[in-house]
């Protein structure tokens, strides 16, 4: 099994446009050492021909662009088989309504995101009018075939962040990670860029796998807060804090996996500057930054 991070940052991307905070201003000036990151996507394949995407970001065609297997074959032909979704933030379903030009889109979530999609954000009708959308249902617990060899078993994330729009996509399967499982080598990879706890069932889910890909939004929960940029803990915005009480290093720590890497790193976090002393902490409990571009094979 193949994955490719092709975006790594949190919604807004690194540096984001509307802000001056360290890490955005020592990206920009080059003052610190530090990567630009587009918003948070994976792409899976166990061939390397057939694609499926974690989420559709905002990015995705500076993507695409910038990773050959994923570029267009002829007739317009695309390697991209299915968008699997892990809830319906802007920044993981934006990129939906920017392939439009495709003879058909197979997109795949719960039944709570797409009521989202379709009664709440409405991308998943806008998409609709532009061209064919065949959906597929998937329910915690319960594998989907990719193509391949590979299969894809969602897992709960509970969270209990406000709803953008109240009664509307609520209650279980609002959030999900996925099991993406190669039936030929038995490779499992677990991939969760939004999580609230660390719950032990969602634990659980990691346990067994070669690689974990997982929400590292926030480095502390009063992290926006301290900034003055917001008046939300990290955890008001769904996210699990990497480091205090409750936060995701210290189990993530001890799980016995190969690969644990942060995926969906907020431009206000400090392990996106490569010098940090909190990037120097994680890399020496042998965790990764993901950053656009990086690649594991498992």
């Amino acid at each position: 099994m193949r994955l490719r991070v092709l975006g790594s940052a949190a919604g807004g991307g690194f540096p984001q446009w509307n802000c001056d905070c360290p890490c955005c201003r020592a990206v920009r000036d080059g003052s610190r050492p530090a990567r630009p990151r587009t918003q948070s996507s994976v792409a899976v394949s166990a061939d390397g021909d057939r694609w499926v995407l974690i989420n559709a970001s905002p990015d995705i065609h500076r993507q695409i662009e910038s990773f050959g297997p994923l570029r267009p074959r002829p007739g317009r032909a695309s390697p991209i088989t299915m968008v699997l979704l892990t809830d319906g933030e802007l920044d993981h379903t934006l990129g939906l309504v920017l392939l439009r030009e495709a003879r058909g889109v197979r997109v795949g979530g719960t039944t709570t995101t797409r009521d989202f999609l379709r009664n709440g954000s409405r991308l998943l009708p806008t998409l609709q009018a532009y061209c064919p959308v065949e959906w597929t249902d998937v329910a915690p617990g319960a594998a989907i075939p990719l193509g391949g060899g590979l299969s894809a078993a969602a897992f709960d994330a509970p969270t209990r962040k406000k709803p953008r729009f109240p009664g509307v996509g609520e209650g279980e399967g609002r959030v999900v990670g996925y099991r993406i499982t190669d039936e030929r080598t038995g490779a499992v990879a677990a991939i969760l860029p939004g999580v609230q706890e660390l719950t032990p069932d969602v634990l659980g889910e990691m346990r067994g796998c070669q690689a974990v890909l997982i929400d590292g939004t926030c480095w502390s929960d009063d992290e926006m807060i301290t900034l003055g940029l917001a008046s939300k803990t990290s955890r008001d915005m769904g996210h699990v804090p990497v480091s205090g009480p409750g936060g995701s290093l210290d189990p993530l720590t001890s799980l016995p996996i190969e690969r644990r890497v942060y995926v969906h790193l907020n431009n206000t976090n400090p392990l996106l500057l490569e010098d940090s002393p909190e990037r120097k902490e994680v890399e020496s409990r042998g965790l990764e930054i993901a950053h656009d571009g990086l690649e594991l094979e498992i």
